[in-house]
């Protein structure tokens, strides 16, 4: 594996690590929604996820990623319609989705 795509997939780890610490052990929807430096944190990090996925792409295209056209919509939704995000998609997203993505992260890193 290139050396870059590794930094990247370590990029993708810390930004979820980074987002699971904001969001803390007692994740809650309303607090979440009430913090906007929490929320601004978050979204930071979905746009690094997305943006070193969509490099890893283009960097090697036989590198599979699950969802990784939504992660990089999600990106270019958070960045070009800032204002049309919603609480709630960020939420599912960063408690729902984050999760895998991680795990499979961490498989990948592990691969080589």
């Amino acid at each position: 594996m290139d050396i870059k795509i590794k930094v990247w997939l370590l990029d993708i780890q810390q930004a979820i690590e980074e987002i699971f610490l904001f969001l803390g052990e007692k994740r809650n929807f309303i607090t979440y929604q009430e913090d906007l430096k929490t929320k601004k944190a978050v979204e930071r990090n979905l746009e690094i996820i997305g943006e070193a996925v969509n490099r890893i792409l283009k960097a090697d295209s036989s590198i599979q990623i699950k969802n990784a056209k939504n992660i990089i919509g999600t990106r270019n939704r958070i960045i070009h319609s800032y204002d049309n995000i919603s609480d709630e998609v960020i939420w599912t997203i960063a408690t729902r989705e984050l999760p895998d993505l991680f795990e499979e992260v961490k498989s990948l890193i592990d691969r080589n």
